[in-house]
């Protein structure tokens, strides 16, 4: 996973990606460092990109996207949010929407 260190990199990601996976976390968070490796183990399954950012790091991101806890994983496509999934993440879930994803796309 690439880190997002600066809320323009985020901005110029949304406005130029197709698609894209944005796990975001926060400092102190257990539930965080237990999830992110479960999700990076099959970031080599997709094409599209993932990306990590530290919501306690860069707080106007977090407010803009009305992020109010962590871990959140957030799926974006053609500019906008299609998924989000929150603090207790269930793997097979977000596997069963990347695949959907990736099925719709032209790659």
């Amino acid at each position: 996973m690439k880190t997002i260190q600066s809320i323009e990199e985020y901005h110029q990601l949304v406005n130029n990606a197709e698609s894209f996976l944005l796990f975001v976390k926060t400092d102190n968070c257990s539930v965080c460092e237990g999830l992110r490796p479960q999700v990076e183990v099959f970031e080599d399954d997709y094409k599209l990109p993932f990306y990590l950012v530290n919501g306690a790091r860069l707080p106007e991101l977090a407010g803009e996207l009305l992020l109010f806890s962590a871990p959140i994983v957030l799926i974006f496509h053609e500019g906008k949010e299609i998924h989000r999934f929150v603090r207790f993440i269930r793997i097979d879930e977000l596997r069963s929407r990347l695949d959907e994803l990736e099925e719709g796309l032209d790659v």
